[in-house]
């Protein structure tokens, strides 16, 4: 008899139906190889949050070893933090001492501060020079002559102050500078030809001797001489020339000669300032040249005086942050390395004193990359929770040395940012053996305790 289409007498010639997933969507009683047939991105995510929830309850049992390997890399980033603060902090600082020498300025030292040679005379600039340049020198408009004598008394009623730099001048030593007056005027040409005993007062000592009163039209002595404040400077809250540049009092250069018993002739250095910026390379040579020509320096002679740009300024500065970057450098990553020996060597002891339990996920089914991803977890999340401890132990290392005034720091999100990816390179680089070794191991030796 004849059966109907689609039916059949005798054993089904069609091929046999799929057995039903098992619980991981792989095939099988226990389901549990089926982890490795997981496809696709969402297969991979439920496999990472599985195996880091597996990582968290790990190190929560292991709260000594997870504290030792948090504590040693954040040593390292902590270091790494420093570093990259500090050299933030130093290349902002350039720009600051950049944009207050001028870019459309020039400084002369009287001596050669490069050649140091014993003996060399470092008083060679004189009023004579000041005057030629003033007269000879295409496009100078400001040419100021400048001494300064250190660690000066002052006084005012019954408050006393050590001044690190009275500097002395010429008129308009605030437009040469470019550094604004909060209050009061200039020194002027009548101030330097008549040796007046007036002063342009800084906001360190202005503060020191007469508080947030006003300073201007008042009088304070000067190592027993008194003077008249004139004009109060702009705070610029930097350091620069080996102390504060607010700690300063500037008076007329003839009255420093006069009431200190200095030389007269010479003066220390000299300011000039160009009215276009364009030419700056033409116009340093062309005063080299006048200055030679003045010191009657033969063609094999050194210079006995020292030109700076803004440009050179920043190339010693680049020196000192280069240092800066090399040693902290070295240390960041030696700290770096000993936190990841660390981790590595905890997590070494950790696979076998976890020999069982690797074992027993092992026979019920669990891969080995589900056993090394587990483990990668727990060597991240230990970084991880080591960067940011090691940038706030940093940023307190930072504000530590920056009140000492060793450096300056500057922090921003890329120090974060940077102290993330290290912790993450440590992570990975460090605990990949420790997770492999996890991986390959046997389950049934594993099972037994590795006997």
């Amino acid at each position: 008899m004849t059966t109907p289409a689609g039916t059949a007498s005798g054993p089904a010639t069609g091929p046999a139906t799929a057995p039903a997933p098992g619980r991981f969507g792989g095939r099988g009683p226990s389901g549990f190889s089926g982890l490795s047939g997981l496809s696709g991105l969402s297969g991979l995510l439920r496999e990472t949050w599985r195996a880091a929830a597996l990582g968290l309850s790990a190190l929560l049992a292991y709260r000594l070893r997870s504290f030792f390997v948090i504590a040693a890399v954040s040593l390292g980033i902590a270091s790494l933090t420093v570093i990259v603060a500090a050299v933030d902090g130093a290349s902002r600082k350039a720009d600051e001492i950049a944009d207050m020498f001028g870019p459309d300025a020039v400084l002369v030292f009287g001596g050669n501060i490069v050649n140091r040679a014993v003996g060399a005379r470092t008083l060679t600039l004189t009023w004579e020079d000041a005057a030629r340049i003033r007269q000879s020198l295409p496009g100078a408009y400001i040419v100021l002559p400048m001494r300064s004598r250190g660690n000066v008394r002052l006084k005012h009623e019954a408050n006393n102050y050590d001044v690190s730099l009275v500097a002395g001048t010429t008129e308009n030593y605030a437009k040469a500078w470019n550094w604004p007056l909060v209050e009061g005027r200039d020194l002027t040409a009548e101030d330097v030809q008549r040796g007046a005993r007036v002063a342009l007062m800084g906001d360190k000592p202005a503060r020191e001797l007469f508080g947030d009163e006003s300073p201007v039209g008042r009088t304070f002595l000067m190592s027993g001489v008194p003077f008249t404040v004139v004009g109060l400077m702009q705070y610029r809250g930097m350091s620069g020339g080996g102390g504060n540049v607010d700690d300063r009092v500037v008076i007329p250069l003839t009255t420093l000669t006069q009431r200190f018993n200095m030389d007269r002739r010479y003066f220390r250095a000299l300011r000039v300032k160009f009215e276009d910026t364009a030419g700056m390379d033409a116009h340093v040579e062309d005063l080299r040249s006048l200055l030679r020509h003045l010191h009657r320096l033969a063609p094999e002679d050194p210079d006995d005086f020292t030109v700076l740009t803004a440009r050179e300024v920043l190339k010693f500065l680049d020196v000192i942050k280069g240092g800066l970057v090399l040693f902290l450098g070295v240390t960041a990553a030696a700290a770096m390395v000993v936190g990841g020996f660390v981790l590595a060597n905890l997590f070494l002891l950790s696979v076998t004193e976890r020999r069982v339990e690797i074992g027993l996920k092992k026979a019920l089914g669990a891969p080995g990359r589900a056993i090394l991803l587990q483990f990668l977890m727990e060597s991240l999340a230990l970084t991880l929770c080591g960067a940011v401890g090691g940038v706030v132990l940093g940023a307190l290392m930072g504000q530590t040395l920056e009140r000492l005034g060793l450096i300056e720091m500057v922090l921003s999100v890329k120090v974060f940012l940077l102290a993330l990816a290290a912790a993450t390179a440590v992570g990975l680089v460090f605990g990949l053996r420790p997770a492999r070794q996890a991986a390959a191991l046997d389950p049934i030796q594993a099972l037994r305790g590795g006997e």
